[in-house]
Order: structure tokens, then sequence, then C-alpha cells
């Protein structure tokens, strides 16, 4: 290793087995160590090591890119000095110096990020204990890199060939454009229609198909003409769906709602229509939504949903979740004098709806609230039911895009619990682009908490700002360190707001913001953001009780009952 550090490049035509460039090595390694560094929420060793692998290759690229550029433009100006600076010997030098180096430093990264882990899953209250397998995340990426890497330069071989023989029939210029738009287009084609479209989304698309046929164990169909899928339904519980049959086959009973609120209470409406329920019901996906949210209005109407004291549409997730712990506080509060309604449009998972499906959410909630609230409106003005909107993560970004901004949403529904809303949500976005000057990104204020208001610690955080707060009344509950509410491309190439100063209360001080690293980190921030407790991540726990007692209070409602509600939705067993 002293004599030959590396291996001298004797054949100008081998481009997939040749040794590593210097400079794109160096970058290499530095992107690894940035990777190192903490991001929204902690992460385990073996995400440590694939995030390590990525964003190394990501760094080889530029180097390599940066080197070739650096010596093309000194080529000319020092060309006297040029042979003296590239020779074996300096190269050999310089490659050794980089051995000891990048061995030293890579161990004391190493050892620092396990520190700065530690510090963040204090913060976020974890145990500071970790399992952080230093060899094995080094090994990771730099097998991760070598292999992406690898792929690189097959793709590189694959255009040189393609240039040679195209040479033979145009001239050389025409032949190398030719050759990179074919090669360009057959890897973006191929990696988006073939490998992703056609590979992953269809593969993921049958298995959650197939699951949407099934039925969490210990869930059963219901008995009661007030929920959907029973025997009075329109719609069946095998239209239902895997999501919907959980939502309606825990409904809660009314002796349970009155072991819980000590008062006397009547069974919940619960209204579901899967998407099994509506499609074929028209020509294209907006017919089909206007297919099942009559459906869903029929269903309302047979249950007597607006003769009830509130009426809530949920959005949903994917394959049609609706979050029990957002929907029980609100029945509990109204002693199951409520009419809960939703519409499942996918059978995709919540991850992979997030990335390819999430305009759907949009149209198909839409569609449920406008044909709801069209029917709530043929009911007399004083009789008529609280109408309320709710939902968490891709369900909450589908309520938001049914309204044309801040102001119709107002105007519509008589309030809004909205928790994890993503970055691309409409109304949160520009609430948060006009928020009051000196509130942070991560805890908006606008309009003086006048009409909405952000909470992480709800019991405290909806208290500020002291200035009155008026109906009606919209609640985000949003984590400052929940990586579905900050993820975005724009963090590739942007530093993000909520990297400004101040943090948030559970983001360490350590954290760091790089070109195309940060990005990576927050997206497999995606994958652990339900590893820590709420109210971290994407965790949102019980918040949902006072979001509900400050958006839709009922009457009577004291601090005893509201002890003894959270005190229920704290030790009880989510039903799925």
């Amino acid at each position: 290793m002293a004599r030959h550090p590396y291996r001298p490049h004797t054949d100008p035509a081998r481009v997939v087995r040749r040794w590593p460039d210097l400079s794109g090595t160096c970058l290499a390694t530095l992107f690894f160590w940035l990777s190192l560094t903490p991001s929204l929420v902690p992460r385990p060793w073996l995400l440590q090591g694939v995030i390590g692998g990525i964003t190394a290759a990501i760094g080889y690229g530029i180097g390599t890119l940066l080197g070739r550029a650096a010596r093309h433009a000194l080529l000319s100006v020092c060309r006297r000095f040029i042979p003296r600076l590239v020779s074996g010997r300096a190269r050999a030098r310089a490659w050794q110096a980089y051995y000891v180096c990048a061995l030293g430093l890579t161990v004391l990264a190493l050892s620092e990020s396990a520190r700065m882990q530690r510090k963040l899953r204090a913060l976020q209250d974890l145990p500071e204990t970790l399992t952080w397998h230093s060899m094995m995340i080094t090994v990771m990426a730099g097998v991760l890199c070598g292999l992406l890497l690898l792929l690189a330069r097959a793709v590189r071989l694959g255009t040189r060939t393609l240039i040679r023989a195209l040479c033979r029939f145009v001239p050389r210029p025409v032949a190398v454009v030719a050759g990179l738009l074919i090669s360009a287009t057959a890897v973006v084609v191929g990696t988006r229609d073939v490998v992703f479209d056609r590979g992953v989304v269809d593969v993921v698309a049958e298995v959650a198909e197939s699951t949407d046929r099934g039925t969490k164990d210990g869930v059963v169909q219901s008995g009661s003409r007030f929920v959907s899928g029973s025997p009075h339904s329109l719609v069946s519980w095998d239209e239902l769906g895997y999501q919907g049959r959980n939502f309606t086959g825990s409904t809660p009973t009314p002796r349970r709602i009155s072991e819980v609120t000590h008062r006397p209470a009547e069974a919940p409406v619960r209204v579901y229509v899967g998407r099994r329920a509506f499609e074929g019901g028209g020509p294209g996906e907006a017919e089909a939504y206007e297919a099942g949210a009559e459906l869903a209005v029929a269903e309302l109407e047979r249950t007597g949903a607006f003769d009830r004291e509130v009426l809530a549409i949920a959005g949903t997730t994917g394959m049609g979740w609706v979050n029990s712990t957002d929907a029980e506080p609100l029945e509990y509060l109204h002693d199951g004098d409520t009419a809960i309604v939703a519409m499942q449009y996918s059978y995709l998972p919540s991850w992979l709806s997030f990335v390819v499906d999430k305009e759907q959410a949009g149209r198909a909630t839409r569609a449920l609230v406008k044909a709801v609230r069209a029917r709530w409106l043929e009911e007399p003005a004083a009789g008529r039911p609280r109408l309320v909107v709710f939902g968490e993560s891709l369900g909450a970004y589908g309520i938001e895009a049914a309204f044309d901004g801040p102001g119709d949403l107002l105007s519509k529904v008589d309030g809004a619990v909205l928790a994890g809303t993503p970055g691309y949500s409409p109304i949160r976005k520009e609430i948060t682009a006009r928020r009051d000057a000196g509130s942070p990104v991560w805890r908006p204020q606008y309009e003086g908490g006048r009409n909405f208001r952000f909470a992480q610690w709800p019991a405290k955080d909806l208290a500020r700002p002291r200035g009155p707060w008026q109906k009606p009344r919209v609640v985000h509950l949003q984590n400052a360190s929940d990586p579905i509410v900050w993820w975005s491309w724009d963090l590739a190439v942007e530093r993000p707001r909520w990297l400004r100063e101040p943090l948030g209360p559970d983001i360490t001080d350590e954290v760091r913001w790089f070109p195309f690293v940060t990005f990576w980190q927050t997206t497999v921030d995606l994958a652990v953001s339900y590893d820590v407790d709420a109210p971290h991540g994407h965790r949102y726990g019980t918040g949902s009780v006072e979001a509900w007692t400050a958006v839709a209070p009922p009457d009577d409602w004291e601090a005893a009952d509201h002890q003894r509600l959270k005190r229920y939705m704290e030790r009880r067993k989510a039903p799925y």
C-alpha cells in the first residue's frame, strides 16, 4: 500500500473496472461524514448505512465532475506545472495522505455521530442507550456507494458504446448528442416507468389490494344500524375495505362511552364508503368519486346523521385509514351524539400515496366535502349539526385540498382538527408563508391566532397567543420534529426555514443543512418517524382531546371530565 496506494489507468478504454478518482473519493468521504450528523428524529444504524452510501455516491459524482473541470481549466493556464502535479509519485503521495486522514477522521466522525444521536434521543424523551455499529455503518455505506458507482459506470460504458456505433452513420458531434439523449431517456424511463411504476408501484398495489380484502384480527361486523357495513347498510361489509372494516367495526358502544364520561350516551354514527363500493361509478376518477360521495350522503341520511349534534368529515390516508385516536375523542365529548363520514380513495399504502397518489386524496375529499355540505345546507339553519372536518397526514392534506384557502375553510365549516399536515398542504403552506412577524415556522401565528392555532403540546400551545380565539377554530397539531411536515424536494438544494433560529424545542442545535445530504436524511426520517413517542416525529398521541375540546366544545364539559377522557385515551389500546 505504501508503494502502490492506487492502480494507475493502463487502459483508457476501461470504464467500469478503473480505479476510483481521487477528487471524487475525497468528496464522497466528506459526504459520508456529513451524513452522520443528526436530523429530525433519531435513526437506527442500519438506515444510517443506507444514507451514508447514497450521499457518498452523490459526493463522488460531484467530486469527479469538479475535479475534471478544475484539471481542464488549469491545463491551459498551468500547462508547465500540470505534468509535475499529476505524476505517479504525486498521485501516490496524495492517495497515502487520503488514507491516513480518512481513517482517523472517519473514526472521529462515527464517535461524534453516536454522541449526537444520544443527545437527540434525550431531547425526544427516548432512552439514551443506543446501538451504533460503527463498523457495519461504514461497510454498508461503502458497499452501497460502490454498487451505485458500478451502476453509473455501466451506464457510461453503454453510452460510450452507443456513441461509437452511431459514429458509423452520422458525424461525431451528432452521434455524441444523440447518444447522450438516448441514454438519458433510457435511464429516466427505465427507472421511472419500468423499475418504479411497473415494478415497485404495481407490486405494492397488488399486495395492498389483496390486503384490502382482509380484516384485522378481533374486528367484527357491527350490527348497529348507525354503522356502515352492518346488515342495515347500503355499503356491504366486503365493500368497506380493510381500513373501512377496522373503522366501523371498532365503533364505541353507548355503554363504553358512558363508562368513560359518566353520562348517558347514544350510539355514534360511523359512515364509511370503500373504494370497491363505487368503482365503475363513472368513466373517470372524478365521476367515480362523485358517485362515492353520493353513496356516503345516502348512508348519512339512512343513519339520521343530519339530526346529530356534530357531523364530522374525515380525510383518509392511502388505503383509507382514519386514526381512531382522532375520531373517538369527538364521540366521547358529545356522548355519542355524533356522525363521522369518510371515503377510501386508493388501495396504495400511505408511504406510496405520499409520493405518487396525493392528488387523488384532494380530489376524493373535495367531492365528499362538496356533497355532504350541499346536503347539510338543506337542513334548517337552526337545527343543523355542527359541521367539522379532521384528518391526519395525507388525510389532513386531503381536507385542506378540498377548500380554496384559509378563508374558504372558515366560511364553510364550524371547525377543523388537522394533524401532521405534509409540507405541500395548501392551507398550511399559505398560513406559514403569511405568518405574523417573529413567529417561527414550526409554530406560526396567523392573524394573531384569531382562528388558526398550531400546537405540539396542546395544553399550553393552544393558549397562545393570549388574544381572543374566535370561532370557527382550526387546530393544527404540528411537531417541530415531524419529517412528514418538513420534507420537500427543495431540501436538496435550499436551506429550509425550519433550520433557522430559533429551532424547534425537540430539535438538537447540532443539526445542520448540507446540499443533497439533508434531503436524504429527511427522506429516511420518513421511515422512522413513528419510532418515537408523542409529541415527537409523526406521533401526535392524544393531542386530539385538547384539540376537539377547543374546536367543538360540548355543553357542561368540566375539567374533571377532560382529565377522565384524557386518562382513558392514554391508557386504552388502539383498536387498529
